[in-house]
């Protein structure tokens, strides 16, 4: 039986060049998809009224760390280095697969509570083969349209994370994509999670591009950021190694040569940046501007829990506000106007949607209100206080709203939060991922 379901009457930012922004518009979704997006739509359906919402593509988070949910805000003046050490070496081996699971469970419902409908789920916590399949596990309950990037084990610092000779064992690997991502076009998709050179030897390097270049599925890694990787070269190493493509993310490059960014272009690798992490840990300055004078189209990123909050709104407004300062300190000092490039409002919008499903490799089924492509939709409450009244709708998304303005969250077609409260049982996933942080904190205390 078809299922149909109607968005009437709402201000929709389309993200589409074609169709554009509709001050009164109607989305019309048939089984999951996006069909029609016009100013009036009648058709026999499930109506949900969206007066006095704006309606937009769903956020696309495209790198966390899913599983600190369970130890949110215990790192909360952490720089990078001291992450490394805090977290990676002091909680991660202490994780159990039970652990993953509540945390992934707690981390997708933050997500889409907050109107992401589509993430990229960092895992690098697969410390035993159950890892994997109790984070996969969690984020299947959900719902959410997640790529889950298969990562190293951290059983130890000085073992994964310093010129780690350990490479990610590929049977394992292998025995995932077999059993959960036999499909690319699934709700759930893979990616390798892979830490890179500088961090592996090259051996481990090369075999790990091999292993994702085999089972055909894209690689993310960090690169270029603070005292450890700013100073590795990572994307240069990799062009000598002859390793660059189109299927790589690059995360945070905060610290690439004007040649590392050329080579990223030209090589087609995408980007992925966290803004408030960048800023507040000392990876480097969010470099935003620096990815699109580049021709590239960079997308955001929450990371970590433990330090920062774990919505786009966030994101959106620490990138948009430090690119903007360090331009306008530049410009200052040189005396000149500002440039007609500086950020947008609205290109932020742009960044957090249909730049993230580009890089998330997702772009032809999410990112934009497209017919044709799966319904990830988003509804904010403007009629608030903190949002009302409305003069520019992409500005009020991203410069006044917040989480609590979250209406309305379509993933798939399906409603995974309604009036402003999610449809799963949060209380469980609270009462787990609570359960989880107690087990962590009594373990670390045992050491």
């Amino acid at each position: 039986m078809t299922v149909r379901t109607l968005l009437r009457a709402g201000h929709v930012i389309s993200m589409d060049p074609d169709i554009g922004d509709l001050p009164r518009g109607d989305v019309l979704i048939e089984d999951g998809r996006i069909v029609a997006v016009q100013p009036e739509i009648n058709a026999d359906a499930e109506v949900l009224d969206m007066t006095g919402r704006i309606v937009i593509p769903g956020f696309v988070d495209t790198h966390r760390h899913t599983w600190e949910a369970s130890i949110r805000g215990v790192a909360p003046d952490a720089t990078l280095d001291d992450y490394f050490v805090d977290i990676l070496d002091t909680f991660a081996p202490l994780y159990t697969p039970q652990d993953v699971y509540a945390a992934n469970l707690a981390g997708a419902l933050e997500c889409l509570n907050a109107g992401i409908t589509t993430l990229v789920d960092w895992s690098h916590i697969n410390n035993t083969p159950e890892h994997p399949d109790a984070a996969i596990r969690a984020l299947a309950e959900t719902g959410i349209r997640a790529q889950y990037a298969y990562g190293s084990a951290n059983t130890s610092l000085a073992d994964y994370w310093f010129e780690s000779k350990i490479a990610i064992p590929g049977d394992d690997v292998r025995r995932i994509r077999g059993t959960y991502f036999a499909s690319d076009d699934s709700l759930l998709t893979m990616a390798l999670a892979t830490r890179g050179p500088g961090f592996c030897v090259n051996d481990v390097v090369t075999a790990e591009w091999g292993l994702a270049r085999e089972l055909d599925i894209p690689i993310t890694l960090h690169a270029g950021m603070g005292r450890l990787a700013g100073r590795f070269g990572m994307v240069k190493q990799l062009h000598d190694l002859g390793l660059l493509g189109a299927d790589t993310t690059y995360i945070h490059c905060c610290y690439f040569s004007e040649e590392e960014w050329r080579m990223v272009a030209d090589s087609g690798g995408t980007v992925s940046i966290a803004p408030q992490v960048e800023t507040q840990m000392g990876h480097g300055w969010p470099p935003v501007m620096k990815a699109i004078e580049h021709g590239l189209r960079p997308s955001l990123s929450i990371d970590v829990v433990t330090t920062v909050p774990g919505d786009m709104f966030t994101q959106i407004r620490a990138a948009f506000g430090a690119e903007r300062a360090r331009v306008n300190a530049e410009c200052w000092q040189a005396d000149v106007p500002v440039p007609d490039t500086m950020l947008t409002a609205r290109r932020m919008l742009e960044i957090a949607t249909v730049n993230g499903a580009h890089v998330a490799g997702l772009e032809d089924r999410t990112g934009s209100l497209t017919p044709g492509k799966r319904a990830d939709v988003v509804a904010i409450d403007a009629t608030a206080l903190n949002v009302a009244p409305v003069h520019d709708a992409a500005a009020a998304v991203t410069l006044s709203a917040d989480v609590s303005n979250v209406d309305t969250v379509i993933v798939d077609g399906v409603i995974r939060k309604r009036d402003g409260k999610l449809t799963a049982d949060v209380d469980r996933a609270r009462r787990l991922v609570e359960e989880s942080r107690d087990r962590l904190l009594a373990a670390k205390a045992a050491r």
